[in-house]
């Protein structure tokens, strides 16, 4: 995996400031394992996951814990009265699968490619100015929006309110002001995500619940449910999807496939290299960056990107492990929803990864 990211800096010239794309990596994931040859994944033992099991039970707010290894399911519980069946909302981890539909959208030709500009499709931001007379906001790309660099006020966390409660979402989020140049710092807003789900509308023709059933939900084997929609029906765009737990579990494993299930290409090989690709520093949380949707950070010394969503609904990969983990988890606003998504990344980094680790086969 670091040679794919490598290769993918180095040809977009995309680091941070003026380091390599070695050095960027090695700030990135000092512990990152070397890269090998991949290797068929050891048996695990039968208890593995026991001290998972028992620091999982624990959690009052966690409804699921699932794991497989090789495409193969080896782990799976429900907590707190979940059941399998129950679509989960996987909030924020939306944004996952919002660039999974953007790089399908690619690939079908509705779009051009990553560096296409949003004034493509919201023609009135040609005429915007800022005081200073520069028309940046016709310069935004939809790649800023993937990776969290359109460098417009955010619409989340104090703004979100506000955002959501406004006449139309997408003139909200266009009027917002600049706090950052486009395309150079991470500024968090599913504002966003939102744009690339009018985007998907506008260009496909179809609605974003539509494209996504027919392109991805579809292939992988199931029904996606309706989630809301914004004042002009736009599918909300990066929050809210419905996903049962072993679905979320289908759609990491299509990454570590390189977007294949079944023998068919689901979402195009390079562009799940590409969104797996650390493209900015996250500027909340130390060892964290952005690619375009996932997370990425290193977990037990193997680089981890993860789909995130409020409350502590996750899809982690670790592809040198051949491995992904899911959780949900309750979406309500009690006062220990912090202590436990940090709880269950802790579990799945000290008593997942790391022993999985363990029986990784040598390379002696």
């Amino acid at each position: 995996m670091r040679e794919w990211i490598l290769s993918v800096l180095r040809r977009r010239g995309q680091l941070a400031g003026a380091i390599s794309a070695a050095v960027f990596l090695a700030i990135a994931f000092p512990a990152a394992a070397p890269a090998s040859q991949p290797q068929p994944p050891a048996p695990l033992p039968e208890n593995i996951f026991d001290a998972a099991s028992r620091a999982a039970s624990r959690l009052p707010r966690l409804h699921s814990l699932l794991i497989s290894q090789g495409g193969e399911l080896v782990f799976e519980r429900y907590y707190n009265g979940a059941r399998p069946t129950h679509p989960a909302n996987i909030k924020s981890a939306s944004k996952s699968v919002i660039s999974a539909l953007v790089g399908i959208a690619i690939r079908r030709g509705f779009l051009q490619d990553s560096q296409q500009p949003i004034s493509s499709f919201f023609p009135q931001l040609a005429g915007m100015r800022e005081e200073n007379g520069s028309p940046r906001k016709a310069e935004i790309t939809i790649e800023d929006l993937l990776s969290m660099r359109s460098g417009l006020e955010t619409t989340s966390n104090r703004n979100y309110g506000r955002w959501v409660r406004s006449r139309n979402w997408v003139a909200h989020i266009l009027s917002r002001p600049f706090v950052a140049s486009p395309g150079t710092e991470m500024v968090y807003s599913t504002g966003n995500t939102h744009l690339l789900s009018a985007i998907l509308t506008k260009a496909t023709g179809k609605s974003t619940w539509e494209f996504a059933q027919e392109t991805l939900a579809a292939p992988l084997g199931f029904q996606l449910p309706r989630w809301p929609r914004d004042p002009q029906g736009i599918y909300f765009g990066g929050n809210d999807m419905l996903l049962t737990p072993r679905q979320m579990l289908a759609f990491g494993e299509l990454y570590l496939l390189r977007g294949q299930h079944d023998g068919r290409q689901v979402i195009p090989a390079d562009w799940v290299r590409a969104s797996l690709v650390p493209r900015v520093r996250s500027r909340r949380e130390a060892g964290r960056y952005y690619g375009y949707g996932w997370w990425i950070r290193s977990m037990a010394g193997y680089q981890a990107p993860y789909a995130w969503g409020f409350g502590g609904q996750y899809i982690f990969l670790v592809p040198e492990l051949d491995l992904v983990v899911v959780s949900t988890s309750a979406v309500t606003l009690e006062d220990d929803r912090r202590t436990h998504r940090f709880t269950v990344m802790d579990i799945i980094e000290r008593y997942i990864v790391a022993p999985v680790a363990s029986f990784r086969p040598s390379n002696d």
